[in-house]
């Protein structure tokens, strides 16, 4: 019997044996995978909930337009020119006895109403709002508004902020718009990592680079089309979605507080009105509607001077909290170029005490406003109302995309449909076990025979033998012919 011993490996099993680390490249994109499905799948309800109650408070405007168009539109315009705003107020203090004057919105369109706003103690942030003919005096209606916002509005925006949950609902907003970046710059990174090695290959077989910000309409039928709607419709979404994402967090409940004690420490807040003998006004998010204490009768000289320095357009006026403040004038144009300058008057003395101009304020603070009425559809009119409706559409496709995915990737065989699984065979249990503990013997053996390898390098391990007299066996993993005689 001669038997050929050299069972040494060959050099290209060496070659290809990958080591530790050999042929392993670090690649951050299955994590981002995983991240982006498990993170999508878990927070597209929120989004949803977001897009759509988002997408109703964008058409608030057309709306309040039709459900209050007696109260916000005079009936007939004219003739003449309207009556001095004084007596307008005085209508409307008249119908209204009950509360404080605290705020006068005079007609800003020549079909506009004028909005005489009193604070009641049992309304707590709401507000009763009486609604003048300008040219007539007429009342038009009363609503209880929330900070010159309708009821509807109101509504809408409870609704999108907190669900009509209070603060508790606040808890969904914010973590649709934590996770909204997230989801969103995931999905670029992937996206662009697939173009990458698609214009590779393509570049390999000389071929012409397909457009990529386009549905890829070539794409067979199935998860392929899905994907690429999915993916085509959420690049041209990204900058918009990022907007959203960022300028809702920025009055969210807990990261918006974060975000104050930020502007607070790089001194970015946005600059206040001092009214002489009471507290500093501030121009926040909305206007500040305190008790009046000042004489009704003035408020044609505070408009007038108003006009003279320069407050034109929409303005609302504030009545002082105290007697012997100042009266505050505000310019409430949201609409770009926007004008929100604001000034403290003192009408006996007919001069203008302090003034805040929008040009003026920290860059962080005049972004901040900006980026809050970009977010709620009055920055550029119309034209920012269509865009956010695109873009909570647009969410919302992405969504239901994502989510048409993962149902046309799952399991098809009936075997892997099955809630448990099939049964398994009798007595597959033991001997699989068996199986486990040979390979685990045999596993130890090798380990033992490379080890004394490493020992001795310049010997070779015997071949195994089976039973008594029967051929031999070279190791596992060697290469070896073994002849019998």
């Amino acid at each position: 019997m001669s038997v050929d011993t050299d069972v040494s490996p060959p050099a290209e099993d060496e070659a290809h044996r990958p080591g530790p680390a050999a042929g392993r490249s670090w690649s951050i994109v299955p994590l981002l995978t995983r991240l982006h499905f498990y993170a999508g799948v878990l927070v597209a309800p929120l989004l949803v909930l977001a897009a759509v109650t988002g997408l109703l408070f964008v058409l608030t405007p057309q709306l309040d337009g039709i459900v209050y168009d007696k109260e916000l539109h005079v009936a007939k315009v004219g003739p003449g020119l309207p009556k001095p705003l004084s007596e307008q107020v005085a209508a409307a203090v008249a119908a209204h006895p009950a509360g404080t004057l605290s705020v006068v919105q005079p007609a800003a369109a020549r079909d506009a109403t004028t909005k005489v706003v009193f604070s009641v103690p049992e309304l707590g942030e709401k507000q009763h709002t009486v609604y003048v003919d300008p040219y007539t005096g007429e009342i038009r209606g009363q609503l209880t508004t929330w900070w010159s916002s309708t009821p509807l509005t109101t509504w809408l925006d409870d609704l999108h902020r907190n669900l009509h949950l209070g603060d508790v609902g606040r808890a969904y907003s914010e973590t649709a718009a934590s996770w909204l970046w997230v989801l969103v710059l995931g999905g670029l990174i992937l996206w662009c990592n697939r173009q990458w090695r698609r214009r590779a290959e393509t570049r390999r077989a000389r071929g012409r680079t397909e457009a990529t910000l386009l549905y890829d309409l070539g794409a067979a039928k199935g998860v392929r089309r899905t994907r690429s709607m999915h993916a085509a419709t959420g690049i041209w979404l990204v900058v918009g979605l990022l907007f959203l994402s960022a300028t809702g967090l920025t009055w969210s409940r807990w990261a918006g507080e974060h975000f104050g004690l930020a502007l607070d420490g790089l001194d970015s807040r946005t600059p206040s009105v001092n009214t002489t003998g009471a507290a500093p006004v501030p121009a926040g998010h909305h206007s500040e509607a305190s008790a009046g204490a000042g004489d009704p009768a003035q408020i044609d000289a505070v408009l007038h001077i108003a006009r003279d320095a320069g407050l034109t357009g929409p303005t609302e006026i504030a009545l002082p909290a105290e007697e012997g403040a100042a009266w505050t004038v505000s310019q409430i144009d949201y609409v770009w170029p926007v004008r929100l300058n604001r000034i403290a008057v003192e009408p006996v003395a007919g001069t203008v005490t302090d003034r805040s101009d929008f040009a003026d304020w920290p860059v962080l603070a005049q972004l901040t406003k900006l980026g809050v009425q970009a977010h709620m559809g009055k920055l550029f009119g119309p034209a920012n109302q269509l865009l956010l409706a695109a873009l909570a559409v647009g969410l919302l496709c992405v969504i239901v995309w994502g989510y048409r995915m993962w149902w046309q990737r799952r399991p098809t065989r009936a075997a892997r449909r099955a809630v448990a699984g099939p049964p398994p065979a009798r007595g597959a249990w033991p001997a699989a076990a068996a199986a486990a503990g040979r390979r685990g013997r045999g596993g130890r053996r090798d380990r033992l025979g490379a080890a004394r390898v490493r020992r001795h390098p310049g010997r070779v391990p015997a071949p195994r033998r089976r039973g008594g007299g029967g051929a031999a066996v070279a190791p596992e993993g060697r290469s070896g012919r073994f002849l019998t005689g």
